[in-house]
């Protein structure tokens, strides 16, 4: 197999280190200059080093990753990807830390990234399922909570004492709703509420 050997490492923050992730990619035999590396979120690909790697890899070069989400955290985008780099650049793509994801090792490389594709499909199955479940988790407990009577939002305001006269002298038309609200101490749609409560009770 011809091309060149890369390198990529990313931790999300500038306080992570990447001396693990450049470490394994040291093992694995990758130059310390053929290694890319970026302190940025993993929520998109829009990182300067990944970006320049991506200018930099040709046909029949290999990216060497130490896991998958060093490639991103949205699997979804993951997958289009990966299919980008390894269908369309025709480049490989190996991951340390799962060897079923290396599309290096197959003679025509197509069953290579068949079995990857097939990975990739289902951790992002996996993903999302995850993502649904902490969804539900959340709405029961949201759920749960309301059934305690555990009040969620802002706490409403009370009606101050001189509600009633401030009322009376609004429904009068002695006042405007404004002058009303400002007597009240209280913004104009806080007193449109009040009002409405009183409506309906």
């Amino acid at each position: 197999m011809s091309g060149k050997e890369y390198g990529y490492a990313r931790v999300s923050s500038k306080e992570q280190n990447l001396n693990r992730q450049i470490d394994a990619l040291t093992e694995f035999g990758l130059s310390p200059r053929r290694i890319y590396s970026d302190k940025a979120s993993g929520k998109d690909f829009n990182r300067p080093q990944y970006r320049r790697l991506l200018r930099r890899i040709e046909h029949g070069d290999t990216i060497v990753i130490k896991s998958i989400d060093r490639l991103g955290r949205n699997y979804e985008e993951i997958i289009q990807e990966w299919r980008r780099i390894t269908k369309t650049k025709g480049v490989y793509i190996v991951v340390l830390d799962m060897p079923l994801l290396d599309t290096r090792d197959r003679p025509d490389n197509v069953t290579g990234v068949f079995i990857a594709d097939i990975v990739l499909q289902l951790l992002s199955y996996v993903a999302q399922v995850e993502r649904e479940n902490i969804r539900q988790r959340q709405a029961e407990g949201i759920a749960a909570a309301k059934a305690r009577g555990v009040k969620f939002g802002r706490p409403a305001i009370e009606r101050p004492g001189n509600f009633d006269e401030v009322m009376a002298l609004f429904r009068q038309k002695t006042i405007t709703r404004k002058k009303a609200s400002e007597m009240l101490g209280v913004s104009p749609s806080t007193f449109d509420k009040w009002r409405r409560e009183l409506s309906v009770s």
